[in-house]
């Protein structure tokens, strides 16, 4: 058997499967690239348009005279107290405040999800519906319950990241602003 034509055959469905990747999706009904990406573009659309809705004057916060800036924001429709921290990943709920908001868990739902300066963090992960400040509104905001050794709830970076500009200004934190 001559191995040229076996080759070109290889060849000819390598560049075909990269210049065409939809071809497959198309024939299966399945969303193609084309329409990931378009669906991906209206999604991010979506969340520029609610982060421009957002008030027209940013939400100032004083540092506190513990160093840190505390504000209070609504989870699923209920007030609670955050230190924001810019250096956490997610959102961090104490037990108190999980309980306060209608979230249950089991011990046995503990995990290892990240490493503070005194070592393992356990918690509980999870996905929070809603997260509001001021009008500004994310949806879908990873979370994470911390039952033992969390005094505050952090208002991390899986919130944070979604607020139009987040910025120190001397004792002031300014979140809302370019």
């Amino acid at each position: 058997m001559r191995l040229g034509p076996v080759i070109l055959l290889i060849g000819t469905a390598a560049v075909v499967g990269w210049l065409a990747p939809d071809l497959s999706a198309q024939r299966t009904g399945e969303p193609g690239t084309a329409e990931m990406a378009a669906a991906a573009q209206q999604a991010q659309a979506a969340e520029d348009a609610r982060r421009e809705a957002w008030l027209a004057e940013a939400t100032v916060v004083n540092r506190s005279s513990d160093g840190h800036f505390y504000l209070d924001a609504r989870v699923e429709g209920r007030t609670t107290r955050f230190l924001v921290d810019t250096g956490a990943s997610i959102v961090a709920l104490t037990g108190e405040d999980a309980r306060a908001i209608g979230l249950n868990w089991d011990d046995s739902d503990l995990v290892r999800i990240g490493r503070g300066a005194s070592g393992d963090v356990y918690g509980v992960p999870l996905m929070l519906d809603t997260v509001e400040l001021d009008g500004f509104r994310a949806d879908k905001v990873d979370a994470a319950i911390i039952p033992e050794g969390l005094d505050v709830s952090l208002l991390g970076q899986s919130f944070l990241s979604r607020v139009k500009g987040v910025r120190i200004d001397g004792s002031r934190m300014i979140l809302g602003e370019e």
